[in-house]
């Protein structure tokens, strides 16, 4: 990352809600430092960040883009316990990891830790989840803090870094399955009276252990570590 992306990342609150159009605010400070994205495409930061983002860019203030969602009050995500399923889809979404809950059991929010993203509302397949107003008439950063942003800075960060250690652990499971069925391919082709057949689940076996290699190498060196940062105005 640039230092001016840097810079901009630091800017902004951290509430990973993907309105700007970008996976993270990291995707979204990297793409305003390239040129390819304007100052004005974070609905959370509101007319405040904008102001903040116009300051260290040096470019023009500019009103929000509507296309991106309104400047509102910061809400919190609430599950009816009443309807949920235990799905855990909202689990996966979550990226703060403010959602605790396991399969087929009942699902809560750990409020401190929502950003209100609302990320987790669009996944739910019984619509059990509402977000609740917690901040009144405040919106932008008057409804959010440097603190918050901080800390949902850094959960964030070991939460990419928890998926991508479970990324690689799990294509290491499938490498290693790959391997053993390779070393046992006499046996799983025992009674095949055609050589080509052999020939053939061989080739199939070195396809799947080549993929699952190149998927683990991936997971392990996709973006290096994440490194949690703090929010400066």
């Amino acid at each position: 990352m640039t230092p001016l992306a840097a810079r901009l990342l630091d800017a902004l609150p951290q509430t990973q809600c993907t309105r700007c159009g970008y996976p993270d605010c990291a995707g979204y400070a990297e793409a305003m430092a390239a040129g390819r994205a304007e100052i004005n495409q974070c609905p959370p930061g509101g007319a405040e960040g904008v102001r903040r983002l116009a300051t260290i860019t040096g470019r023009e203030t500019l009103p929000l883009n509507p296309l991106h969602g309104a400047e509102g009050p910061r809400g919190v995500a609430v599950i009816d316990e009443n309807w949920c399923i235990g799905c855990t889809l909202c689990l996966d979404a979550c990226p703060t990891d403010a959602i605790v809950g396991s399969h087929k059991r009942m699902h809560t929010v750990v409020e401190p830790h929502c950003t209100g993203c609302e990320l987790c509302l669009p996944v739910c397949p019984v619509d059990c989840i509402h977000m609740e107003n917690v901040t009144g008439d405040r919106t932008g950063w008057a409804a959010w803090s440097e603190a918050q942003a901080r800390a949902a800075r850094e959960r964030h960060a070991f939460r990419s870094i928890r998926r991508r250690r479970e990324a690689a652990e799990h294509e290491e499971r499938l490498e290693r399955a790959a391997r053993a069925k390779l070393a046992d391919l006499q046996g799983l082709t025992r009674g095949a009276d055609d050589p080509a057949e052999a020939a053939r689940k061989r080739t199939v076996i070195e396809t799947a252990l080549a993929r699952a290699r190149a998927r683990r190498e991936a997971a392990v060196g996709a973006s290096g570590p994440a490194t949690p940062g703090k929010s400066t105005g």
